[in-house]
């Protein structure tokens, strides 16, 4: 092997990340199959590599009593003619080294390299992608078929699937737009990423970008609902008692939610404080609607939600949105009834005050 071979490894150990041995072993099998296959070889062969003395190629000869394969084994009386300590069941080892071979085991060399280079890119644009799982990056859109858009992400393009863009968005060819990634798949043809515009970690994500109190750990998140492109609810606490975790998600005249709002393409977002009591967190989550009375059932964990008969269609929401939603956001059953329908079913004494507008 020429010493320029070996200097275009020790390169690329170095520059692209390819551990020494692995190439070289990649190498050597290369050169063995290129030598059985264009010398019409079934000889077992080892390919010796120096760096000094180039390339020489030794075919592997079982010592036998009897040969009945020239190109697998070597009588006992012919090995022990190259060395008289040869016994049956050894090794012997000739060097057939072809002419040409040096010609042939360039291309083979080539081949290698250019396959493990391309490898160890991918490699390495695969574990820079993997860790981006679960956060948002910002791409242009490059191309589009009947399946996916495709989102120009740097190293990679990005699939965003049709069904999920926001029913209240569309896009043309480099438009910039923000992408929550759901997963990364090293395939044959590559690290495929794929990305998002309806998950609900990207409200997540737009949030923790947004308020600084949730990115610095004061504000949490404690759960997210959502029907991408219409409403939202995201539950928020404050270990602090003094720290009002709504109002800082709200912002300033509402500007950090705004913003959010914005890039969701005018997705209404309800934020609501958690509560360990399910008492509290359901009546919250049910926002904006008012609540008379939770009736919890711990054992099937569900609960029955009372509220005045005039925001019964309020607490449900178009199409049950907002009921819908607040069960998502809680993980609880929520059944609501209005006032009359609960006195009627005797789970409401008929004197209990409701709430007041």
């Amino acid at each position: 092997m020429s010493s320029e071979l070996y200097s275009a490894i020790e390169y690329l150990s170095e520059e692209k990340g390819i551990d020494r041995d692995i190439l070289l072993e990649a190498l050597d099998a290369a050169l063995v199959s290129a030598y059985k296959k264009n010398f019409n070889s079934r000889t077992n062969v080892r390919v010796e590599l120096n760096e000094n003395d180039g390339m020489k190629v030794f075919a592997r000869l079982e010592v036998v009593e009897e040969v009945m394969d020239n190109q697998l084994e070597i009588s006992v009386e012919e090995a022990k003619a190259i060395d008289p300590s040869y016994e049956e069941g050894d090794v012997v080892e000739k060097e057939v080294t072809p002419r040409d071979f040096g010609r042939i085991a360039a291309q083979a060399a080539k081949q290698v390299v250019t396959q493990r280079v391309r490898e160890a890119e991918r490699g390495v644009i695969y574990n820079d992608f993997i860790d981006r799982v679960d956060d948002i990056m910002t791409g242009k859109v490059q191309r589009k078929d009947n399946r996916f858009l495709y989102i120009h992400l740097g190293k990679l393009e990005g699939k965003l699937p049709l069904n999920e863009i926001m029913p209240n968005e569309s896009y043309d060819i480099h438009d910039r737009v923000k992408v929550y990634v759901t997963r990364v798949e090293n395939t044959g043809k590559g690290p495929q990423v794929f990305v998002s515009r309806t998950h609900p970690g990207l409200l997540k994500r737009l949030f923790e970008m947004e308020v600084p109190e949730i990115y610095d750990g004061t504000v949490e998140i404690r759960s997210v609902a959502r029907e991408a492109g219409d409403r939202s609810k995201i539950s928020v606490f404050a270990e602090d008692p003094e720290i009002d975790p709504v109002g800082a998600c709200v912002g300033q005249r509402g500007q950090r939610v705004q913003t959010i709002v914005d890039e969701l393409r005018g997705e209404k977002i309800d934020i609501v404080q958690w509560s360990e009591d399910p008492v509290v967190y359901i009546s919250n989550a049910l926002s904006p609607s008012q609540v008379v009375e939770v009736l919890v059932d711990e054992e099937d964990h569900a609960t029955t939600v009372i509220v005045p008969d005039h925001q019964l269609s309020l607490a449900i929401g178009k199409r049950g949105q907002n009921a819908r939603l607040a069960a998502k956001l809680t993980g609880w059953k929520i059944d609501i009834k209005s006032e009359s329908e609960a006195r009627e079913a005797g789970l409401l004494d008929a004197d209990h005050d409701h709430l007041e507008e």
